[in-house]
């Protein structure tokens, strides 16, 4: 059963969806309308969104629920370790899997992320210090990058 709800927020409406039991997915700068979440997760998922937009959450506690390949799964997970308000190349997650050479499939990897801010992908940046992609447009990107190093 696939449930979702769609928030206001300040790089526009954000869709969370879940499978009644973890969130599946977060669209970024969603063309749904606004509608009120239903179930306690999706009131949780919103509620923590919200709470990160202010500057007052640095840390998600949402169950998820991520479907990829095995490498995928391992960038996922080390995304998860990047803290609030830290940025690493997509290099320096390629080691934090134990597989240095492995740069541009990071970047492939971050680019199926399916529940974007949750699993910060935004996080990872080139190792010139420049932003490099992000599914959502650079410039939201940079505002995410931007909020957590004003409430770091």
């Amino acid at each position: 059963m696939t449930e979702s709800c769609t928030i206001y927020s300040p790089v526009g409406n954000i869709t969370v969806l879940s499978n009644g039991s973890a969130v599946t997915a977060i669209d970024v700068g969603s063309c749904e309308p606004f509608c009120e979440p239903r179930s306690a997760l999706l009131v949780s998922a919103a509620r923590q969104l919200c709470e990160y937009f202010a500057g007052e959450r640095k840390r998600f506690e949402l169950p998820l629920e991520m479907h990829g390949t095995d490498f995928q799964m391992q960038v996922w997970g080390a995304l998860l370790k990047i803290p609030y308000g830290a940025t690493a190349s997509y290099g320096d997650v390629a080691a934090m899997i134990s597989n240095p050479r492995a740069a541009r499939a990071v970047g492939n990897a971050n680019n199926r992320n399916r529940i974007a801010i949750i699993v910060p992908c935004h996080r990872v940046i080139n190792a010139d210090g420049s932003l490099g992609g992000y599914g959502g447009g650079e410039d939201i990107k940079e505002f995410l990058l931007n909020l957590e190093a004003k409430y770091r």
